[in-house]
């Protein structure tokens, strides 16, 4: 029964498991988007700053100069875009190049935010058909069989017959 369960264990995590290389990838298309979208509106910005003889800085800061409060509170917007941008440019950076367990360590971060959780709701699974899926999957199959044989063999400890030997 223990090998039976352990077995059943090991499909369930290696199957989890193997979907993580998807959602990688799911996750980097949608962060690219963002950071296509966010260059274009900065470059915009930039283009109409620099035609009026401006620096993007001194551009926000006539913003914010403003007694108009629409015109503030666009500033304030725009320089908390330009964060966005700069932001999500360093982490597809750093998503592009980094290896497959490098990505599995920072799951936690791609899972802490928008992106992240928009791309975990709208998730499709697919079957591993990669070299990366099948190191998922292999990994994932030999971390659940051990930890649900040893939860098993834990959880019968109490109730297995001792044998008793005679001399």
């Amino acid at each position: 029964m223990r090998r039976s369960l352990s077995l059943l264990g090991g499909l369930c995590l290696g199957v989890a498991l193997s979907q993580f290389p998807e959602y990688a990838q799911q996750y980097t298309q949608r962060l690219g988007g963002a950071v296509d979208e966010l260059k274009v509106v900065t470059e915009e910005f930039d283009t109409a700053a620099l035609a009026g003889g401006l620096t993007r800085q001194q551009a926000l800061d006539r913003y914010v100069a403003s007694p108009d409060g629409f015109l503030k509170d666009r500033g304030v917007s725009m320089e908390r875009t330009f964060l966005r941008y700069a932001g999500l440019r360093t982490v597809l950076a750093q998503v592009e190049g980094a290896d497959a367990l490098e990505r599995l360590r920072l799951l936690p971060e791609y899972l802490d935010t928008e992106i992240g959780r928009r791309t975990l709701e709208n998730f499709k699974p697919a079957v591993p058909v990669t070299a990366e899926g099948f190191l998922y999957a292999g990994f994932g199959f030999l971390l659940g069989y051990t930890l649900v044989s040893a939860l098993v063999s834990l959880l019968t400890l109490p109730f297995r017959r001792r044998r008793v030997i005679y001399r």
